[in-house]
C-alpha cells in the first residue's frame, strides 16, 4: 500500500493472476466511416444483410468509424488552432452519428446501438440479441493523449474499436473497408501494388507499411496486447466477405503482433 504503483515488485505481483477475458465468444467489426458508410445504401445495406444473418451465429460488437465528416472537422478546427482534445470531441461526434444511423438500419432487428455509460449494459444486448452497434471513437474526448506531429487525434476509431476488443477479452477484431486488405502501396494510385495476405507489426514498419492501412498507434496497441493478437482487414463492399471472415476464413489481410 506504501509502494509506488510502478514500482517493479508491484508490478510483478500484479501479473500473477491471468487476466479475465469479460467476452470471449464476441467478435468486434468496426465499420469503416469514408470507406464504407459515407457510400450510403449500396455499401451499407448488404453490410446490414450479412450483420442480420450472422449474429445467429456470432455474438457482434459492432462499432463505427467517422468518416468524410470527420475531417473536415479536423481540417476547420485545426485551423483555428484548437487542441488535439477539442477535435477528438468533435470526431466523436461524427462516429456516434454513424452509429446512430447503424442503430436504426438494424432495430427492427432488435440490434440498439449504445453509447458512454450504456456499455455496461452490452452483456445484455448480446445475450439478447447476439449484437449491438457503438461509437467507434475512444471517449478520450479533452484527455485525448496529443500526437507529437499534429493536432489530429491519434486515437482514433480504428484505435477505439481495436481497445474494446481487447478490454473485452473478445476472440477477434475485423476491419470491415474498402480494399481487399494491406498492399505494398495505395492500390487506389500505385498500378503496381502488390496484396499481402499476412504480416506482422515488425514487418510492417520494416517496409514503411505503419501508416497505410490502420491508424498507427493500432499496430502498437497490437505488439502490446494480451487477449487480441491479430486484426484481420476486409473489403466489405465484396458480398460475403464479413461471413466468411466470421466463419475463420482468411479473408483479405491478418496483421499479427509477432
Amino acid at each position: 500500500m506504501q509502494r509506488s504503483l510502478t514500482d517493479a515488485q508491484l508490478l510483478a505481483a500484479a501479473e500473477t493472476a491471468a487476466d479475465f477475458r469479460i467476452l470471449p465468444q464476441a467478435t468486434v467489426i468496426k465499420i469503416g466511416g469514408q470507406s464504407v458508410i459515407d457510400r450510403g445504401r449500396a455499401a451499407v445495406f448488404p453490410l446490414v444483410d450479412e450483420i442480420v444473418a450472422a449474429r445467429q451465429q456470432h455474438k457482434l460488437l459492432i462499432g463505427t468509424g467517422a468518416g468524410t465528416r470527420a475531417r473536415h472537422l479536423y481540417s476547420i478546427a485545426a485551423g483555428l488552432n484548437l487542441p488535439a482534445g477539442v477535435l477528438a470531441q468533435l470526431g466523436a461526434s461524427v462516429a456516434d452519428q454513424n452509429a446512430a444511423m447503424l442503430g436504426q438500419l438494424l432495430a427492427q432487428h432488435g440490434i440498439s446501438s449504445v453509447e458512454g455509460a450504456a456499455l455496461s449494459a452490452v452483456p445484455l444486448f448480446l445475450e439478447q440479441v447476439n449484437a449491438v452497434v457503438f461509437s467507434g471513437m475512444p471517449p478520450y474526448k479533452l484527455w485525448m493523449r496529443p500526437s507529437a506531429d499534429s493536432v489530429i487525434p491519434p486515437y482514433r476509431t480504428d484505435a477505439g474499436c481495436f481497445l474494446m476488443a481487447e478490454q473485452f477479452g473478445c476472440k477477434a477484431m475485423l476491419y470491415v473497408k474498402d480494399e481487399n486488405g494491406l498492399y505494398t502501396g495505395n492500390p487506389k494510385t500505385d498500378p503496381h501494388a502488390t496484396f499481402i495476405p499476412k504480416i506482422s507489426v515488425d514487418e510492417m514498419k520494416a517496409q514503411g507499411l505503419q501508416d497505410s492501412i490502420l491508424e498507427f498507434p493500432v499496430l502498437d496497441l497490437l505488439q502490446s496486447a494480451r487477449h487480441v493478437r491479430e486484426v484481420q482487414v476486409i473489403n466489405g463492399l465484396v458480398p460475403g466477405n464479413l461471413t466468411r471472415a466470421l466463419a475463420g476464413e482468411h479473408v483479405g489481410t491478418i496483421i499479427t503482433a509477432a
